[in-house]
C-alpha cells in the first residue's frame, strides 16, 4: 500500500421490506480504474427462504481459482492474478521472519466490531459457499465491504443468493439477514483477476424499512493510507484448526509482498478459508472496537501459509466506493 497524503476518510456511523429487485444487469466502466457491477435479481424474500439453517451448516469455501496452483487464496483456493511463485522457492532470508503467523483468537470483547463484522452466503454455479464482510459507512447505510472473489468469481460468474448475517456467533443471527441487491467489483479483478483489486462492494436491501447500518452501525473506511500501519484483521475462518462459527481476529503490522507479485500487504496471521473478505481495520480502538477499514483478507501464497495478504486501497477503489454509496 503505498504512502500517499492526503487521504479520504468516511467517519463511522452507528438494519430491511424485502420486495423484488429489478433484471439482473452488468455494467462495466471504462478506464483503467473501471468498476463492473450487477444487479441481483432475485427477491430479497427468496434469498432469505433459501438460507436454511441446514444449507448455512453445509456451505463451504469458495471454489478454487485452479489456473494458479502456487497461491492459495484466503479461501483455501488459487489466487488469481498474474507471475506464479512456485511453493518453496523464496530464499530463506527472506521467508525467515515470516515463518511463524500469528494465530487468530477469538473476539471475546464487546466492542462495535463484533456487530459491524459478519458471515457472507451465497451461491455460484449452484454451489453454497462462505466468506466474511463488514459494514462501511456510506451515503446509502447499506454498504458492506468484502473480498472481489466474494462476489465474482475467475470464469466471471456472479454470486447470487448473497446474504450478510452481521455479529454471526455459533448459528445465531442477531440482527438478522440483508440480502445483497447491488455488487460491484474493480475492473481489474473483472477483466484479468488482478489480487490488487481483490476487493468488493457490496449494497444490501433494507430490513423493516432499516438499513444495515442503522441497525449495526458501520466502521470508517479511508484510501491512500501510509503502508506498514497496525492493523486488527477480523474474520470468520473455517478451515484447519477454525470452524467457521466465531468472530476471529489477527493484529500486528503489515509488510509489503516479500515474493514481489502485488503490491498488497501482509499480516502475520494463521487465519484460514472462510476468512476471505473479512476487514483489516487501521487506528483501532480495541476497547470501543471501532477502527478505519483500509483492506480485506485476500490470499495466502502456498509457501508462505504465516502470512494474510490484503489489496491496497488505492483510487481505484475509492472511485468504486464513490458508485456503491450512492446506489
Amino acid at each position: 500500500m503505498f504512502t500517499r497524503s492526503p487521504f479520504a476518510l468516511v467517519v463511522p456511523v452507528v438494519s430491511a421490506a424485502l420486495g423484488m429487485l429489478g433484471s439482473a444487469t452488468s455494467h462495466p466502466a471504462p478506464g483503467v480504474t473501471a468498476v463492473t457491477d450487477h444487479v441481483i435479481a432475485t427477491a430479497s424474500s427468496a434469498t432469505l427462504r433459501y438460507w436454511t439453517v441446514e444449507r448455512m451448516r453445509r456451505a463451504v469455501v469458495p471454489p478454487q481459482r485452479s489456473h494458479l496452483s502456487a497461491k492459495g487464496g484466503a479461501d483455501g483456493g488459487p489466487a488469481a492474478g498474474a507471475p506464479v511463485t512456485i511453493p518453496g522457492s523464496v530464499p530463506e532470508q527472506q521467508s525467515s521472519r515470516r515463518s511463524v503467523a500469528t494465530p487468530g483468537a477469538p473476539w471475546t470483547s464487546r466492542g462495535a466490531v463484533r456487530a459491524t463484522t459478519g458471515k457472507v452466503f451465497f451461491t455460484i454455479n449452484g454451489g453454497d459457499y462462505v466468506c466474511s464482510a463488514g459494514t462501511v459507512a456510506s451515503a446509502n447505510r447499506d454498504l458492506v465491504v468484502t473480498a472481489g472473489h466474494c462476489a465474482r468469481d475467475a470464469a466471471g460468474n456472479w454470486a447470487e443468493h448473497w446474504i450478510y448475517v452481521p455479529g454471526y456467533d455459533q448459528g445465531r443471527r442477531p440482527y438478522g439477514a440483508f440480502p445483497a441487491r447491488h455488487l460491484f467489483v474493480p475492473g481489474p479483478w473483472t477483466t484479468r483477476g488482478d489480487e490488487n483489486y481483490d476487493v468488493a462492494l457490496v449494497a444490501l436491501s433494507t430490513s423493516g424499512k432499516r438499513h444495515v447500518t442503522d441497525v449495526v452501525g458501520a466502521q470508517g473506511i479511508a484510501f491512500d493510507q501510509p503502508r506498514g500501519a497496525l492493523v486488527y484483521g477480523f474474520g470468520y475462518p473455517a478451515g484447519g484448526r477454525y470452524d467457521g462459527e466465531r468472530l476471529t481476529y489477527c493484529s500486528g503490522r503489515t509488510y509489503p509482498d516479500s515474493h514481489k507479485i502485488t503490491k498488497d500487504e501482509g499480516l502475520r496471521c494463521d487465519m484460514t478459508e472462510g476468512s476471505s473478505g473479512g476487514p483489516w481495520l487501521t487506528r483501532f480502538d480495541a476497547g470501543t472496537g471501532t477502527g478505519v477499514v483500509t483492506s480485506v483478507s485476500s490470499f495466502k501464497y502456498a509457501d508462505d501459509p504465516a502470512t494474510m495478504y490484503g489489496p491496497y486501497f488505492g483510487n481505484a477503489i475509492r472511485r468504486m466506493y464513490d458508485r456503491a454509496q450512492q446506489a
